[in-house]
């Protein structure tokens, strides 16, 4: 994983959080733990949670392709139930398994 430099801040950390979500391609989703690990913040899933949270949506993020470490969908009240991310990303060919969770070894984002 690349790790993405220049932190003025948490508005810096927020914008490089964005930049890594915005390459998630079509098909693929990203932890939040992974974005951290990719901003050089191991342990910084949390602080991912938070970018996400305050994404502008101008910027036209695919923050649906964010989800959590065990391919579980984002809280219901985020894309106003987990049935719109999950179509969303079924739209884009991800998979799931029985238990409504996101196939990782399938479509997990490795750049």
């Amino acid at each position: 994983m690349s790790k993405v430099t220049g932190d003025n801040g948490l508005d810096g950390v927020f914008e490089n959080v964005y930049r890594i979500v915005k390459r998630i391609p079509e098909g693929k989703v990203a932890t939040y733990g992974q974005i951290a690990l990719m901003l050089g913040k191991p342990g910084g899933a949390r602080l991912v949670g938070w970018a996400m949270r305050a994404a502008p949506g101008h910027l036209g993020l695919p923050c649906h392709r964010v989800i959590n470490r065990l391919g579980e969908m984002a809280p219901e009240h985020v894309f106003g139930s987990r049935h719109i991310q999950r179509a969303m990303l079924e739209a884009e060919g991800v998979t799931f398994d029985i238990y409504g969770r996101v196939n990782m070894e399938r479509h997990r984002w490795a750049e």
